[in-house]
């Protein structure tokens, strides 16, 4: 199963993600994640990304698509995965349908978590708090909504041309969510 995970900041695509993996057996490959081990271990994608990403600007693609054109290159991706944050701009969808047709590996669904901004601002608030991570702060998220606003329709639109494309209500109990994306899953 190739899957891509959408959703803002905060709308429980990462929770979702860790339960698929274990149901599906491939690996959750989040970007976000990707970069903030760069990140943290001082690489030169890192540091580029590490200003923007607390500015709560978008990463360019060319950086998302080198760090993730070499995770997908990974023994363990080759059965399938889950992309979590990547796309996010229609480029970005574009640029992966590339990268995915030169491996013969098309994507089996694309999965958006619908939650809204307020509650998005609300779970970040809270993890904020706990963790104190750069990209949970509040004006930040609020950044980064108003990013992902501007995008989303456009890469929905892309994956629905496709035939990939599936809205799941992210609202309710994690396990709730969890069922309704299995129950969009191509069997």
């Amino acid at each position: 199963m190739r899957l891509v995970i959408l959703g803002p900041n905060g709308s429980g695509k990462g929770t979702q993600a860790k339960m698929l993996k274990q149901e599906l057996g491939v690996p959750h490959i989040s970007t976000g994640e990707l970069f903030r081990a760069a990140m943290r271990d001082g690489t030169p994608v890192g540091l580029a990304a590490g200003a923007m990403v607390a500015a709560g600007e978008l990463v360019p693609d060319e950086l998302v698509l080198k760090i993730l054109g070499e995770r997908l290159a990974e023994t363990d991706a080759a059965g399938g995965y889950i992309l979590d944050g990547y796309p996010r701009t229609g480029p970005q969808a574009a640029a992966l349908d590339e990268l995915l047709t030169a491996t013969d590996r098309a994507l089996d669904r694309v999965v958006e978590l619908a939650v809204p901004d307020d509650v998005i601002i609300g779970r970040c608030e809270i993890r904020f708090a706990a963790q104190h991570r750069t990209d949970d702060d509040p004006a930040v998220v609020r950044e980064r909504l108003a990013l992902y606003r501007s995008h989303i329709s456009t890469i929905t639109a892309h994956y629905a041309d496709h035939g990939i494309m599936t809205t799941i209500d992210g609202l309710g109990d994690v396990t709730a969510v969890f069922e309704r994306i299995l129950a969009a899953l191509p069997r």
